[in-house]
């Protein structure tokens, strides 16, 4: 799988994508459609109409990078049922899982929110904000 040394941001494109693009065509995709730049380093998944296909473009720091999937047996979830825009974002374990196959993406929320560092005003201590209300 993909792997990087510092907290990722996975972004789907919430609509059908044509898996006929590559790396010039995703990275306009993801510059106009999604308003990003596809140099951040982020992840930029598409997912095909049909949902057999799916690809993701990232910039490793060298150059754009594609990575593309077929599945031979069932369905991508489609995360156009999710998004309520043009992106949605999901994390690095749900990316996995959606490119295994797995259709619980999108149906449950599958990651705690991320924790949070903040200084405090008493003895400058920090506390951890885990974002659960």
């Amino acid at each position: 799988m993909i792997g990087s040394t510092r907290q990722v941001v996975v972004r789907a494109c919430a609509a059908p994508a044509d898996m006929r693009k590559s790396f010039d065509s995703l990275s306009a995709l993801v510059t106009e459609g999604l308003g990003r730049d596809g140099l951040s380093g982020d992840l930029f998944l598409v997912v095909s109409k049909s949902r057999r296909r799916a690809k993701v473009l990232y910039w490793d720091g060298t150059g754009l990078c594609v990575f593309a999937k077929r599945l031979e047996n069932g369905r991508f979830a489609a995360p156009w049922e999710r998004g309520e825009g043009g992106e949605l974002q999901l994390t690095v374990s749900e990316l996995a899982l959606l490119l295994e196959g797995s259709e619980v993406i999108g149906r449950m929320p599958l990651s705690p929110p991320p924790f949070s560092f903040t200084a405090s005003s008493r003895h400058g201590a920090g506390v951890v904000d885990r974002g659960m209300g």
